[in-house]
């Protein structure tokens, strides 16, 4: 079972309207994943890529997207040339990034500022040194230089009809080192004509409170409008953002799902919740942030990087709740445990059912799964007890919902005659695994399954890249020409666990195994005391489900 915020693109939610309310021009929202984002270990965005996340961040509202550097690689470059041809931005102004002039060259005729200007975007930002001790050991120049290079390229790229953001590299450090130099940068590159002077944490070893004092007081000192670039080294990117706008700042940036180098940057999918839920401050077009969890897990699957489950605002197990304690509290009043509702972002609340649950955590999983089980204390009693001997042997419902709902189905059905769910499709009468390892060093998996369904004996054989895909393959052989929906099932994810216990090879395995038919994914469980056992089960059960889903009904 999915929710609409975890589905794949193909099944997106239509795009807004034309006509959305535009977010507050007062306060910019800037994202950078195509550039900072991009700087992430594990990612490495095509073009399409990057074309990709662009339509996306502009169909959630976004301000400004930064998409690279042009002149400085071909990606880049072409990245500007096709996103002109062919976005037509409703919501977004595209940035292009860049540096300052270098030292000893006029702006005019550095090739690197020519190449922002060819790019066409009509908003470009610019990096400069605020540290003197950057500007002399990485620049090797003069602090005088450095601020004839910010004055004249921030001065020229405003001829040429450019607007102009500059991101004051280190500048936290630098103010630490050197306030009245730091904030000479901010003046000079205000009073050439830059829009939005940015405070960037470079190296994210900033606190919050220091982010915000320092962010007032240059405030007050220099008159600009600043912007705040937080890093997530000591985990505080959104807390500095934050506090950097508590400060004054009017101009946030942040990348997706918090991408980028080291640890990454401020999080826009944390940021922009927080601040239109709890500053009431309207930064995105009226109606999209519903969109925050879809676009989040949609971004994700550009970059080809799983979705953290445990993400603020839009990881599944955001809204997620275990304890009995909060069970309770959460079937009188939801909030009770939770500072939002789920559906403001895009996500939904679950259940989990595990050894910690009590009644109450029962009762909400099987309304949340389509059962009433309010007025039966028995059945109630009994699932409970039930889920709390099978956790004791290692197997784990919170991860495997399907596996669950079987379970369920089978307690509410129980007198009815008609055994287990998981054999009234088909009952196992064995199973083998055969893998045999040649001389050249090639590895043969096969599988026999022995089991019956609609009243017949099936024996079926099937081959695999390993046992599990042979048992899986002799599975279908054995039973697709009666249930022609497991055609559609798909297996798209196996866990293996060792569980603590007894040692090494004897201990008992646990196995995740995921499913999918195209429309949906479910997760099942199986427990063992070898990892092959452990497989069927999920296997198995997996299977059956996927039944119950296509509606088929047992022929036995």
């Amino acid at each position: 079972m999915t929710t609409d915020a975890a589905q794949p693109a193909e099944h997106r939610r239509p795009r807004l309207g034309e006509d959305a309310a535009a977010a507050d021009p007062a306060f910019h929202v800037f994202d950078t994943t195509l550039r900072d984002g991009a700087q992430r270990e594990g990612i490495n965005l095509t073009v399409a890529d990057k074309l990709a996340v662009a339509r996306l961040l502009d169909d959630y509202g976004i301000g400004y997207i930064e998409g690279g550097w042009p002149g400085a690689n071909p990606r880049d470059t072409e990245f500007f040339e096709r996103a002109e041809r062919e976005i037509d931005f409703r919501h977004a102004t595209l940035v292009a990034f860049g540096s300052t002039c270098r030292a000893g060259v006029p702006a005019s005729i550095d090739p690197q500022v020519k190449a922002l200007v060819d790019s066409g975007a009509p908003v470009v930002t610019i990096v400069a040194k605020a540290h003197d001790r950057h500007v002399e050991l990485a620049l090797r120049t003069t602090l005088e230089e450095n601020l004839r290079m910010v004055g004249e390229t921030v001065a020229y790229l405003r001829e040429k009809g450019r607007r102009v953001f500059v991101d004051c590299e280190h500048f936290f450090d630098g103010y630490q080192a050197n306030p009245a130099y730091a904030e000479r940068v901010v003046t000079t590159a205000t009073e050439a004509g830059a829009e939005v002077v940015v405070l960037c944490d470079t190296n994210g070893g900033t606190v919050p409170a220091q982010v915000q004092a320092t962010v007032r007081t240059v405030v007050a000192d220099t008159g600009a409008r600043l912007g705040i670039h937080a890093q997530d080294d000591i985990g505080c990117a959104v807390a500095n953002t934050l506090a950097a706008v508590d400060g004054g700042a009017t101009h946030v940036q942040c990348t997706a799902n918090g991408y980028g180098e080291r640890v990454g940057n401020a999080n826009l999918f944390q940021v922009v919740p927080t601040l239109e839920l709890k500053y009431d401050r309207r930064v995105l077009p009226e109606g999209t942030l519903a969109e925050t969890a879809w676009v989040s897990h949609a971004i994700a699957e550009v970059v080809n990087l799983t979705p953290a489950t445990h993400q603020p605002y839009v990881g599944s197990s955001a809204f997620a709740h275990k304890g009995g304690l909060h069970a309770s509290a959460i079937k009188i009043d939801p909030d009770l445990y939770q500072h939002i509702d789920p559906e403001l972002v895009g996500n939904s609340m679950r259940m989990l059912v595990s050894d910690m649950a009590g009644r109450a955590s029962v009762e909400l999983k099987g309304k949340e799964l389509g059962y009433d089980l309010g007025g039966d204390r028995d059945l109630v009693g009994r699932i409970v007890e039930r889920v709390k001997e099978q956790e004791l042997k290692g197997y784990s419902y919170e991860a495997a919902d399907a596996s669950f709902e079987l379970l369920l189905r089978t307690e509410v059905e129980r007198g009815s005659g008609s055994g287990p769910v998981a054999e009234r499709y088909f009952q196992l009468e064995s199973w083998r695994t055969i893998v045999e390892q040649r001389p050249d060093g090639a590895q043969v998996n096969e599988a026999t399954v022995k089991l019956r369904a609609k009243g017949e004996r099936q024996v079926a054989t099937g081959e695999g890249n390993g046992p599990v895909h042979a048992l899986d393959q002799a599975l279908r052989v054995g039973l697709e020409r009666i249930y022609p929906a497991l055609a559609r099932l798909e297996l798209v994810d196996y866990k293996v666990r060792i569980l603590e216990g007894a040692k090494g090879a004897a201990s008992t395995t646990r196995v995740l195994i995921s499913m999918s038919d195209g429309s949906g994914e479910w997760s099942t469980v199986g427990v063992a005391d070898n990892v092959i056992a452990a497989s069927w089960q999920a296997l198995s059960e997996g299977c059956t489900y996927g039944l119950l889903r296509a509606g088929e009904e047992p022929l036995d």
